[in-house]
């Protein structure tokens, strides 16, 4: 091969290389991309306080005495079958896992004989004074809440109806049952205002309105 045909292939390599550097480098210009501050994935989290979403208010629960106006013992002592394994609810029954049921309203917590109760129920029964409608329904909600360090492994009957049913049939286990609660007044609607008299009539003043147990 002589000189000539050397200059013309080293010259068509240098040409190639020459191209190929240039395209890299227009391929950088057009395509350059400036490197993130905080190398990764940035993943937003939404702040809970923040949200103007309004809070759902906890639904108003009616006091056991209005419920119990329209509960039904036949109904409680269904509900009481799952209690069976750890209650007796007969007169003279024995206790089990936890005290025998009969004549526990007006009973105070933690004193029925013969049963050994957690150091908080006594306590509890201290200051308690007796089993009412109140706090029985409340106990019958949340046990560990109303009686904190119970050994009665219950978690609690959650429906309102369903506690007032189970207290009205606690309620027949005596010979004489606990009188019933009176439901509190209703709320009556402020009468409305007298339309205004003529200008020349001066208007009259108005009237004052006159478990683990």
């Amino acid at each position: 091969m002589n000189s000539a045909k050397l200059n013309m292939v080293a010259g068509a390599v240098l040409s190639v290389l020459l191209v190929t550097m240039g395209l890299g480098i227009v391929s950088d210009i057009i395509f350059h991309a400036e490197d993130p501050a905080i190398p990764g994935y940035e993943i937003v989290v939404a702040d809970a306080g923040s949200s103007d979403a309004p809070a759902k208010e906890a639904p108003q629960v009616e006091p056991i005495a209005v419920r119990l106006a329209s509960a039904s013992a036949e109904n409680g002592e269904k509900l009481t079958r799952a209690c069976a394994a750890c209650h007796d609810f007969s007169q003279g029954g024995a206790n089990k896992v936890g005290p025998a049921l009969w004549d526990v309203l007006g009973r105070a917590p933690g004193s029925h004989e013969g049963f050994r109760y957690s150091g908080a129920m006594q306590e509890y029964g201290q200051s308690a004074g007796a089993w009412d409608y109140e706090n029985l329904d409340a106990f019958l909600a949340a046990p560990k809440t109303v009686v904190s360090g119970t050994s009665m492994g219950y978690a609690g009957m959650k429906k309102p109806a369903d506690r007032a049913d189970l207290v009205a049939y606690l309620r027949t286990l005596a010979e004489s049952p606990m009188a019933l609660p009176e439901a509190p007044a209703a709320e009556t609607e402020a009468p409305a205002e007298a339309p205004a008299a003529e200008a020349e009539t001066p208007a009259a003043e108005p009237e004052a309105p006159a478990a683990n147990q």
